[in-house]
């Protein structure tokens, strides 16, 4: 029999080793089922164990206190216009309801301080503040996922207000008026019938029951889909979702019954046991929204299931060949009139990491071989005519140094005869290229094979 150290060895032996180098393809169905879902556990509670998921639901939970009270008014006030505000109350108390009484505490507490709260004497700049407020914690919540996706930009100030607000304005009233009329019909007379026969009684009454899982897991799709700066596919995020809202909803009935065990806390902080039982509770809400992410990332893009965790570094030739795609794909859709290609269009039609894809074209436009229009997401158009264009030209503006890199290469202490092989590669580059442009790849490359 192995002692505990042995068999600690053996497990660690099999995660390191033998779980990345066996090949799937020579096992059976359920072996490489088996396999594949062990290699995504492996690599989600390396994500989860490496802090910075952690570190962002912290994040968030603060940002969420600052800003709780402000989203509450603007959804209320919303709500009101549209006669469905009073259904407000139910839910924080569905949301809190691992709290226990608690949590009615709080809910009591936070829709007076709502009530209190006169929007209207808070003049241009206190609504200002309000709004403001209130998209900083959105804003926070893209920074997130947009980490969890690798994108590497927010969107813009113009773009985050509209697309936040009409959110916290519009979505309230969605929710609310899906759920008042899923009332409606569960009510109606002709429901009442289909319920007296069977099986369908205990189906809809199972519905019933499941639907505020469904209701979750509806709003953590939603939230993948819409909130990160980056092309999200459905089926990914309704896996996220799934997965998502599973863990919150699983995680609440373990909560509840540890908050109804956590009578020590009271009599050690008293007052604030409340708050900081809530605390706990929005922190392990937002790192199970950012583990959904996380789940949705690694469903669209299997490939970074892998042993490390580092990115892979690219070959010196590979980059350049990445980039001269890219500047290619691009200057194919300018010749023959398609619209310009966005990032993620790249990343399709070259089957290639979007967060790679961006850096070839941010290579690109920081030569001025590119251009960026106002669209959103941004399109690249070629800056010049690429029949102006030579191929050597375009390798040589790829390879020229920037300003830190010209610095660092003036600094090292070279030598004659490696210069002279640089300069030497670069005239018979340019030699066996000639005055081939960049338009004459492109229609070499549409002629049809002899």
């Amino acid at each position: 029999m192995q002692s505990p150290a042995g068999i600690y060895g053996t497990i660690r032996g099999f995660l390191l080793n033998e779980l990345w180098r066996v090949d799937l393809e020579q096992l059976s169905s359920l072996q490489r089922w088996s396999y594949k879902a062990i290699r995504f556990v492996f690599v989600l509670v390396r994500e989860i164990s490496q802090g910075q998921l952690t570190l962002r639901a912290m994040s968030l939970v603060y940002t969420t206190l600052l800003s709780m009270v402000p989203l509450l008014a603007v959804s209320f006030s919303v709500l009101k216009a549209f006669g469905v505000h009073n259904q407000i109350e139910p839910l924080l108390y569905n949301l809190v309801a691992p709290l226990g009484e608690q949590g009615h505490e709080i809910v009591l507490n936070l829709l007076d301080f709502v009530e209190n709260m006169k929007v209207g004497v808070l003049g241009s700049l206190g609504l200002a503040l309000l709004l403001y407020t209130v998209v900083s914690l959105i804003q926070k919540v893209e920074v997130s996922f947009n980490y969890v996706w690798r994108a590497k930009s927010s969107r813009p100030i113009s773009r985050r207000f509209s697309d936040y607000l009409s959110v916290i304005m519009v979505g309230p009233v969605l929710v609310f008026s899906a759920m008042g009329l899923t009332a409606s019909m569960m009510n109606s007379s002709v429901m009442q019938s289909v319920m007296d026969i069977e099986p369908f009684g205990s189906l809809l009454v199972l519905a019933s029951r499941l639907l505020p899982l469904l209701l979750v897991i509806f709003a953590f799709t939603f939230a993948y889909v819409f909130v990160p700066n980056t092309r999200v596919n459905f089926a990914s995020a309704f896996v996220g979702g799934v997965v998502g809202g599973s863990l919150w909803q699983g995680s609440g009935l373990v909560f509840a019954e540890f908050a109804a065990g956590s009578t020590k806390y009271a009599a050690i902080y008293s007052g604030f046991a409340i708050l900081i039982m809530f605390m706990i509770w929005l922190y392990v809400s937002w790192l199970i929204l950012l583990i959904g992410a996380q789940v949705a990332f690694y469903h669209q893009y299997p490939e970074r299931i892998r042993l490390s965790d580092q990115r892979v570094a690219l070959s010196g030739r590979f980059r350049e060949q990445l980039t001269l795609l890219v500047i290619y794909q691009i200057a194919r859709a300018f010749i023959g009139k398609a619209p310009p290609m966005t990032v993620d269009a790249l990343s399709d039609a070259l089957q290639a990491p979007p967060d790679r894809v961006a850096e070839a074209v941010e290579l690109l436009a920081s030569r001025d071989l590119l251009v960026e229009t106002s669209s959103e997401p941004p399109e690249y158009l070629v800056a010049r005519d690429p029949s102006t264009m030579t191929v050597a030209q375009l390798l040589r503006s790829i390879r020229s140094p920037n300003e830190e890199q010209a610095l660092m290469e003036r600094r090292v202490v070279s030598a004659e005869p490696v210069d002279a092989l640089l300069q030497g590669i670069d005239d018979a580059v340019s030699a066996q290229l000639g005055e081939r442009t960049l338009r004459d790849c492109v229609l070499a490359g549409e002629q049809p094979a002899a």
